[in-house]
C-alpha cells in the first residue's frame, strides 16, 4: 500500500522548500568582528584565519565601509594595543586603538552599529583577562578597570559594549559605572555563557592574546557544564544584561536553545575562529563544499535560537544572501 503521507511532496523544488523553510538567514543577522592595530596603511593578514586582517585605523574604516555596503548593520571591535602592561591600560586609554577606530568609523560610516569588546586579554603583558596577584586573576580589581574600559569606549561614541572576560559581578560595574557617566542608553552585550574553548587557538594569533602562563579555565566555563550556562546567564540578566551571549557557537547549540527557551531575551552566539579556521582548511583542501558548509554551519546557529550570530563569514555570507 503506497504511504497517505508524502514529506517530499513539499521538497521537490527550491521554490516550495523556500515557501516552507522554517528557519532563513539575513544579513541582518550577523555582526562581523574586526581587529585594529596602531599604525597607518596596514593591513596584515591573520594566517590562520584567511581572509581576517590586522588593520590600521585608516583601513578599519574603509573595511568597514565594505561591510556596511552588504547590509551587515554590525561590528564588533577588537583593539591590539602598541605596547602592553601589567595593567592593561591601554584598553581605557581614550587615545587607544579601539576608542581612535570608534571615532573614526563613526565619522565615516554613521549608519554602521559598532560594538566594542570589553577585555584586558589584548592589554595585558601577561595575557589573562584581569590584574593578576600570585598567579590568579583578581575579580574585583578587574572589574573597576573593565568599567573604565567601557565607558571610555562610549565616551568615543560606541553603540554598544560587550564584556567577555568572565569576571563575576562584571556587567553590573559596567551597567553602574554607565549610566553614572551618562551613558544610560548604551546597552550591554554580555560573554554571559562563554566556555573555555580549544576552539578560539586562531583568535589568540589575531589578538595576540595567548596566556603568557597557565590558562582560562579559572574563568571561563567548564565545556562539559550545560545547566550552569543558565545560572551565567541568569545573573547577567539580573545585573543589566540587553544581550546575551554563547561562546563558542557550533559545540554549543544546545546551550543556545536552551538559554533562548528560558529567556525572554535576544540571544547572540560567536561562531568563533576555530570553526571558521576548520571550514577555510577544509575548503582549501577541496575536501568539502566550502560555501554550503558554511551557510549550513550559520543556519544550524540560527536554528538552534540565536537572533544574532558574530561570524568571520558575515560578508561571504551575505553575498551569498544578497543574491
Amino acid at each position: 500500500m503506497f504511504p497517505i503521507h508524502r514529506p517530499r511532496r513539499l521538497r521537490k523544488n527550491e521554490t516550495i522548500r523556500r515557501m516552507v523553510r522554517e528557519t532563513s538567514l539575513s544579513p541582518d543577522n550577523f555582526i562581523y568582528p574586526l581587529f585594529v592595530i596602531f599604525g597607518k596603511g596596514v593591513r596584515k593578514e591573520i594566517s590562520s584565519m584567511p581572509g581576517c586582517f590586522q588593520e590600521s585605523v585608516d583601513k578599519v574604516v574603509k573595511h568597514a565601509k565594505e561591510v556596511h555596503s552588504l547590509g551587515i548593520p554590525s561590528i564588533l571591535l577588537f583593539g591590539i594595543p602598541e605596547h602592553k602592561d601589567e595593567i592593561g591600560s591601554g584598553a581605557y586609554d581614550e587615545h587607544g586603538v579601539v576608542q581612535k577606530a570608534v571615532r573614526a568609523i563613526k565619522d565615516k560610516v554613521p549608519g554602521l552599529f559598532v560594538i566594542t569588546d570589553v577585555c584586558m586579554c589584548e592589554y595585558t603583558s601577561h595575557g589573562h583577562c584581569g590584574i593578576i596577584k600570585d598567579g590568579d586573576v583578581q575579580n574585583d580589581q578587574t572589574i573597576e578597570l573593565l568599567a573604565k574600559e567601557a565607558v571610555s569606549h562610549a565616551r568615543a561614541g560606541a553603540d554598544m559594549v560587550a564584556p567577555s572576560d568572565m569576571m563575576d559581578g562584571r556587567v553590573e560595574a559596567i551597567r553602574i559605572a554607565l549610566d553614572d557617566e551618562g551613558f544610560s542608553d548604551i546597552p550591554i552585550m554580555s560573554y554571559a555563557a562563554k566556555y573555555a574553548s580549544a576552539f578560539y587557538g586562531p583568535f589568540r594569533e589575531a589578538a595576540e592574546s595567548t596566556p603568557q602562563f597557565g590558562d582560562r579555565r579559572s574563568y571561563q566555563m567548564d565545556p562539559a557544564n550545560r545547566r550552569e550556562a543558565l545560572k551565567e546567564v541568569a545573573l547577567d540578566i539580573e545585573e543589566g544584561a540587553d544581550i546575551i551571549m554563547v561562546k563558542p557557537a557550533l559545540s554549543y547549540l544546545d546551550i543556545i536553545s536552551d538559554v533562548k527557551d528560558a529567556f525572554d531575551i535576544p540571544v547572540a552566539a560567536y561562531n568563533v575562529s576555530g570553526e571558521y579556521s576548520l571550514v577555510k582548511a577544509a575548503g582549501k583542501l577541496g575536501w568539502i563544499d566550502e560555501k554550503r558548509v558554511m551557510m549550513e554551519i550559520l543556519t544550524s546557529i540560527k536554528r538552534a535560537g540565536a537572533n544574532l550570530i558574530l561570524t568571520y563569514f558575515a560578508k561571504e555570507a551575505a553575498k551569498i544572501l544578497n543574491k
